[in-house]
C-alpha cells in the first residue's frame, strides 16, 4: 500500500471487512499487552450506527479496499472515538494518524467541542499515540460523566483499571 491512503466514509457493504480489520488488528494489541485473549469485534449494530450518522471512516488502499477504519459517535457535543483499527500489514505507515486527522476535521465541521476516547495508558500505539495528536488525560474534576461510565464499563467487562484511561482533545 502506498503511503497516500484515501480517507472516506464507509459503505454499508464494507461492514464485514471492518470486522475483519478489527480482529486482525487485535493481534498487535494482544501481543503488546502480553495477553492471549480471543479477539472480539464491535457489534454490527455499533458499526451501522456510526455509518448511519456519517461517523464511520475508512482508509482505503489503491484498490479502494478498506485497510483501516475509525468508528465514532456524537456524545454530548463531542466526537467519541469508539474504535480505531488498521490491519497489521498496513500498521506503522501513518494510516491511523490519517484517520484521526480526518476525524478531527470532521468534528470541527460539525462544530463539536472536542474528541474523546478511552484507551490503554501504556501501549505506544494507544495513549502515547493519541497524546502526539493533542489528546490529554483529563483530571477527575473535568472528566465528562459519559467517559467515566465508559471506563467503568470497560473495567466491569475485564479490562485492567490501572491501564484504562480517558483522553480528550479540545477543538
Amino acid at each position: 500500500m502506498s503511503s497516500a491512503c484515501i480517507i472516506r466514509q464507509a459503505r454499508l457493504n464494507e461492514l464485514p471487512r471492518l470486522t475483519e480489520i478489527e480482529i486482525d488488528a487485535f493481534a498487535t494489541l494482544a501481543e503488546a499487552l502480553g495477553v492471549a485473549r480471543e479477539a472480539h469485534a464491535l457489534a454490527q449494530d455499533v458499526l451501522r450506527g456510526s455509518l448511519d450518522a456519517s461517523l464511520l471512516l475508512v482508509a482505503a488502499d489503491d484498490d479502494d479496499r478498506p485497510v483501516g477504519f475509525l468508528a465514532a459517535e456524537d456524545i454530548e457535543g463531542t466526537l467519541y472515538v469508539i474504535e480505531l483499527d488498521v490491519c497489521r500489514n498496513c500498521q506503522r505507515r501513518g494510516v491511523g494518524r490519517h484517520l484521526m486527522s480526518a476525524a478531527i476535521e470532521m468534528a470541527r465541521r460539525r462544530q463539536l467541542s472536542s474528541l474523546t476516547l478511552t484507551t490503554d495508558r501504556h501501549v505506544p500505539f494507544n495513549a502515547p499515540f493519541y497524546a502526539s495528536l493533542g489528546f490529554v488525560l483529563p483530571s477527575a474534576e473535568v472528566l465528562p460523566q459519559f467517559l467515566r461510565k465508559k471506563l467503568d464499563h470497560e473495567v466491569a467487562v475485564g479490562m485492567d483499571a490501572e491501564r484504562r484511561v480517558a483522553m480528550i482533545r479540545t477543538l
